[in-house]
């Protein structure tokens, strides 16, 4: 998509209409289990009145097929099975035809292109067993956002059928590299969560790390060596203007926004140590949290925004410590066997993301905020950076693959552990941060 589709893409609303909800169904997945069996779901094509209209709702209902398959819990089934062809959106499907495929599930849309040029998708879905209807909802937008559109249905389905937010209607920012190993041009890019609409930030004219959402998903602060200097940044995605959070002697690094937006959280060497310190984006007012003649680094604040996670040496060895938001109560939670980093707190506030380095290999695991109830989801060669999707039940992070030609690339795996998935993207890929749910 050209560059002002994808200006058109962030900066238009979508609008959300409720046309009716049904009684309560029986339709519903248990996502607090281990494996999970995928629900089977029907997913025919939109109906269109127009070959335009016929194309848009074919590509709504692939949008939001691969969404849904890709969450784990769920298993569209083949077109080529089904039995009845929905040519009538107003009416009530045959339900034994479904029943006959396996299908728990089906949704049926059609889209309109409006007289005014808008874009309306109407989508109803159905509990085949009850026999009635769970949800019906339109869809409002320009048709260039047909994309964004299949990610909201998407997650209304999600959380009809899991009684949990959904996650679809979100962005990703990392870093892309490209070129050879030892001399690889990093930039700035953006995406939607499925790898689409690819955006590019920076030009890779200086080496940019640590891309981090703020709360309302228009901003990012990263760091850059842009004048040669280590330097925290904060950028506009709407204005695309860039500025720097602050000038300290020495380099800032590793900054996560807190959850109100109104501050950043980030370290700052002194020597060969860091410590961490808050910034007030408003009053450009710094207060120094810890103190140490450590390694003190990696940031995240709780979705309260009442304490914070960070990782330290001060032990020996890199290790998770937990502090209140003044810098008081410091205490480590992590004491298991192998060093920990880049620790991220949920946005559920229930469990917070790590790597760790064990025996020359790396795992992603989470465990509980108190430090309780660690398990590694999964581990490799070199797995690093987790990030949250918004609902707290997905984490992506980056895996690096040996060899001359070996580079980062973009997974995700589910908090149980299971259905891990590559995330495709043109290029390498690293340090992804996963945006809020657009608004």
């Amino acid at each position: 998509m050209p560059v002002g589709g994808l200006k058109l893409f962030f900066l238009t609303a979508v609008c959300m209409v409720v046309l009716a909800v049904q009684a309560q169904a029986r339709l519903e997945v248990d996502i607090t289990k281990g494996r999970v069996d995928p629900m089977p779901i029907a997913l025919p094509d939109f109906i269109g009145t127009t070959p335009e209209e016929s194309k848009v709702g074919h590509d709504l209902t692939g949008v939001i097929g691969a969404n849904l398959e890709r969450s784990g819990l769920f298993r569209p089934l083949p077109q080529s099975s089904y039995i009845e062809q929905i040519t009538n959106f107003g009416q009530a499907p045959r339900f034994g035809d479904w029943r006959s495929i396996q299908a728990q599930a089906l949704v049926t849309g059609r889209a309109i292109l409006q007289p005014d040029g808008r874009l309306r998708a109407e989508i109803r879905l159905w509990d085949i067993f009850a026999q009635q209807q769970v949800l019906g909802l339109q869809f409002v937008s320009t048709p260039q956002n047909w994309r964004r559109i299949g990610h909201q249905i998407s997650d209304v389905i999600y959380k009809a059928v899991t009684g949990e937010s959904g996650y679809f209607d979100s962005r990703v920012v990392f870093i892309e590299e490209q070129g050879p190993k030892n001399k690889r041009v990093k930039r700035l890019a953006i995406m939607d969560q499925d790898g689409h609409n690819l955006r590019r930030l920076t030009n890779g004219n200086d080496l940019v790390l640590t891309p981090r959402f703020s709360p309302t998903s228009q901003e990012i602060t990263y760091m850059s060596y842009a004048g040669g200097q280590p330097r925290v940044y904060l950028y506009n995605i709407e204005t695309r203007q860039r500025e720097i959070v602050g000038v300290f002697p020495n380099m800032s690094f590793a900054p996560r926004f807190s959850p109100d937006g109104q501050r950043i959280v980030m370290s700052l060497q002194q020597g060969g140590n860091s410590n961490i310190y808050v910034l007030d984006l408003r009053s450009k007012m710094i207060r120094q949290l810890t103190k140490m003649a450590a390694i003190d680094t990696a940031p995240s604040f709780s979705p309260t925004g009442q304490q914070i996670v960070f990782e330290s040496d001060r032990d020996g060895s890199q290790q998770i410590y937990v502090m209140n938001v003044d810098g008081t109560a410091q205490k480590r939670i992590s004491f298991g066997e192998g060093r920990y980093s880049t620790p991220v707190w949920s946005p559920r506030g229930d469990h917070i993301a790590f790597t760790k380095l064990l025996r020359g290999r790396f795992s992603i695991g989470v465990m509980r905020p108190d430090g309780s109830g660690e398990r590694i989801l999964t581990e490799g060669y070199h797995n690093e950076g987790p990030t949250w999707s918004p609902n707290g039940r997905v984490i992506m992070f980056f895996r690096e693959t040996r060899g001359e030609n070996g580079g980062p690339a973009l997974y995700s795996v589910d908090l149980t552990g299971y259905n891990e998935r590559k995330v495709e993207t043109p290029g390498f890929a690293s340090d992804p941060a996963w945006s809020p749910l657009l608004k």
